[in-house]
């Protein structure tokens, strides 16, 4: 090869040695250009976001239950509180041996070996450093004992929250219900879910308005930001925001009228409802036997909820809403209403009552067997004859009847913050022959004519349909007081006055006249004087046979197999403010057994307090003032009322 291509061809190589380097060299210095580039908007323009999610690996939310709403009755007496609950908790790497310590804790305040063992399986599953609960509700003679005692005590950590206390437990049980830690149903029951139910053992309401009017109660949490280490162990409180407390609910109902009504009841298994005609105001609402909600706030003990649900006489039950019973003769009010709206009637005609009514081969008897002979129709409602609204329900018909209970609030469900409430039942005859396949009878008609056969109501209900007899007026109940809202006048029934008046008339007659059913439960207080319906509902089929032995007396029955007492009434009759309903479920009669404790409880309302004994007949007052007297030790009342008021 001769020099020159020699030359030629090295002077090639050098240049794309040369080039290579150069290339290599640009792509180096690009890319540290653009390593540069990054680490300056790492540091520079991305710095915050990548500073919160820094805070976020080190810095927790947690959430501050809220203080849960307070109850009170009308006047501002207190029914559900929050008290302060002393308990102690367990931080588990701050003790070497758990076991001592608990032991040791034992050896304090009561701690069965039981939970020690529960305590200690619990603390494995979490981490050392999570609290675990040990004992709750603490008096403050243990709480201060435990507190003195630290130094021996490592891990053990006295704490002072709220909890949830019913003062009136016994008389408010029904209606306020309880608090209860919740449940993965009530979970699935609230879209969307409130975070603050993720809070451990955090509670929330279960029956009654504690239930209904959760929501307004409950409040909203608060929220606190800890910084928390890797591996989740809380080092310090950053900041936090208070929650917002549930709001306060004041009921209609008045704490002594409520607990007067309790005691009154008590040892039956019963209900009372009293409601003020003008407002609608439930003032009393009473179902016995009780229970005490208490017991359910921090866990009932299984021998506890066994006996409840086992107990024949329902304590669980709210009687006064949910209870439904055949309303027996305080449904003749009904019938008579819809007949003299239909003229199908006069006042001065008369139905003669021979002790029994014949249609066809069948006898409907009446209470009084040897009958009642001829009345009119406030002689009936006072005497509670059956012969004569067996013929006034022929005539009127069921659909007729059911419309007239319908108008005089049988049948439906208030819009109550209640649980459970029951529409009681008015039967038609489309749902006898979907229910049965069978057609309407009349003999179903009259039965229901006295309030037996399909025909149910409750308590509540029979209230209602006395404050509207009472008041010509579509009285609605309402349990929750608002005073600065304008409350509208309740709407005309659509009943003649002539009507009203004259089972008004036959109702004060119950009472005040001799003949009357209820008549030993009058008030000689003539200011105060009442007017009432007794009903007397059958539980059984009495048989033709019983009847011409004689029908056994409800006391000589298994207690499940004796008549229902109710009794409804209103007073004072010339300016009706209050309307009652009482039922004894299997109490047996209405006159003698569910009249006297409607008079005693409308009494109580009527004088602000126990009434004198001058406000009973001469031959009772010794008896009944003994009874009054007792009652008022028991719920610390007074009993020295002046009769002349």
């Amino acid at each position: 090869m001769s020099k020159f291509k020699e030359s030629t061809l090295k002077t090639k190589l050098v240049t794309r040695v040369n080039r290579r380097i150069i290339l290599a060299g640009v792509l180096k210095a690009g890319a540290v250009a653009l390593l540069g580039w990054n680490i300056r908007k790492l540091q520079i323009e991305d710095s915050e976001d990548y500073k919160l999610l820094a805070d976020a690996n080190r810095v927790n939310l947690r959430l501050i239950p809220p203080s849960r709403g307070l109850i009170f009755d009308r006047f501002g007496a207190p029914i559900a509180l929050n008290e302060q609950n002393y308990k102690v908790v367990f931080i588990r790497e701050q003790a070497a041996d758990p076991a001592t310590v608990l032991k040791k804790l034992a050896r304090i305040i009561d701690l069965e070996q039981k939970r020690q063992d529960k305590i200690l399986r619990d603390m494995k599953k979490r981490s050392p450093f999570i609290p675990i609960t040990v004992a709750e509700n603490l008096t403050w003679n243990d709480f201060a004992r435990i507190s003195v005692n630290l130094p021996n005590l490592p891990g053990i950590i006295p704490e002072v929250g709220l909890t949830r206390h019913y003062k009136e437990f016994e008389s408010y049980a029904h209606i306020v219900g309880y608090v209860g830690p919740i449940s993965d149903k009530d979970l699935a029951s609230e879209k969307p879910v409130d975070p603050v139910l993720q809070i451990p053992k955090f509670q929330i309401g279960k029956v009654g308005v504690e239930k209904k009017l959760e929501k307004s109660l409950r409040g909203t949490a608060g929220v606190s930001r800890v910084e928390v280490n890797a591996t989740g162990r809380v080092m310090r409180e950053l900041n936090r925001t208070q929650g917002k407390s549930g709001e306060n609910i004041h009921l209609t109902l008045e704490s002594n009228l409520q607990k007067f009504a309790s005691e009154r009841l008590k040892g039956m298994s019963a209900s009372s409802v009293l409601i003020d005609i003008a407002s609608g105001d439930i003032l009393s609402l009473v179902s016995t036997p009780s229970y005490n909600p208490n017991n359910f706030v921090l866990g009932i003990s299984q021998s506890n909820w066994n006996a409840l649900l086992n107990d024949e006489r329902k304590p669980l039950l709210n009687k006064a809403t949910s209870g439904a019973y055949p309303p027996g003769s305080t449904f003749k009010m009904i019938v008579a209403a819809a007949a003299l709206e239909l003229g199908l009637i006069g006042l001065n005609d008369k139905v003669f009552c021979p002790g029994f009514y014949e249609l066809g081969s069948r006898k409907f008897h009446c209470w009084l067997k040897g009958g009642h002979g001829k009345l009119t129709l406030q002689e009936a409602i006072q005497k509670s004859c059956d012969v004569y609204f067996y013929e006034l329900a022929r005539k009127v018909g069921i659909k007729k009847i059911g419309d007239m209970a319908r108008i005089l609030g049988l049948g439906q469900s208030y819009n109550l913050p209640l649980t459970g409430l029951s529409k009681g039942f008015v039967p038609t005859k489309k749902w006898k022959k979907e229910r049965f396949g069978t057609s309407w009878l009349v003999g179903d008609t009259l039965n229901v004519g006295i309030g037996q056969g399909f025909s149910l109501a409750t308590p509540l209900q029979l209230a209602v349909m006395t404050a509207r007899l009472a008041s010509g007026k579509n009285v609605t109940p309402n349990l929750i007081r608002s005073p600065n809202k304008d409350l509208e006048e309740p709407k005309d029934l659509s009943i003649r006055k002539s009507t009203l008046v004259s089972i008004r008339k036959g109702m004060f007659d119950v009472l005040n006249d001799k003949d009357g059913t209820a008549y030993k439960s009058r008030s000689t207080n003539k200011k105060f004087s009442i007017a009432g319906k007794t009903g007397t509902s059958q539980v059984r089929r009495i048989t033709k046979e019983e009847r011409e032995e004689g029908v056994i007396k409800n006391e000589d029955l298994p207690w499940k197999m004796r008549d229902h007492a109710l009794f409804t009434c209103f007073a004072p009759y010339k300016n009706p403010k209050y309307a009652l309903s009482v039922v004894v479920e299997h109490g047996g009669s209405g006159s003698k057994v569910a009249a006297p404790i409607a008079r005693d409880i409308i009494l109580f309302q009527l004088y602000g307090g126990i009434p004198p004994a001058t406000a009973y007949p001469e031959k009772q007052q010794i008896e009944v003032g003994n009874k009054l007297s007792d009652i008022a030790r028991k719920i610390n009342l007074r009993t020295n009322v002046s009769s002349d008021i």
